[in-house]
């Protein structure tokens, strides 16, 4: 397998427990904090249509930011290419922790499935 990408926020207490869990299980990873370096549209666009769940699973429900903006009510009516313009506008916005792969992408920090998929 080629390089597995984890993007997360150094912050975040639950980045910090993946972060942890990849070292415990020797998982090799390219770290990229999210806030320094936001994910682009085209690779947006690529990790959801490799993770084969909707647009919405990406917005970080619980940030300031989507409160604030009421994203909840944009998420329902806007278009994709609006959506994706939007996550890809501030990294606070995606959910994170994310891990991209040649063959998949993990949204959030699910430890058995980061078991199943990574080890």
């Amino acid at each position: 397998m080629s390089t597995t990408l984890f993007l997360q926020y150094p912050k975040c207490g639950t980045c910090q427990k993946a972060a942890k869990w990849l070292k415990e299980n020797n998982v090799n990873v390219n770290s990229r904090d999210i806030t320094k370096e936001n994910p682009t549209k085209e690779e947006l666009t690529g990790w959801i249509k490799k993770s084969g769940l909707p647009i919405a699973k990406f917005f970080n429900t619980s940030g300031k930011i989507y409160k604030e903006n009421n994203l909840k009510k944009k998420v329902k009516s806007a278009s994709e290419d609006e959506l994706l313009d939007i996550l890809a506008s501030n990294g606070m916005v995606v959910k994170r922790p994310l891990i991209i792969t040649d063959n998949f992408v993990l949204i959030g920090f699910k430890e058995e499935e980061w078991a199943e998929k990574l080890k």
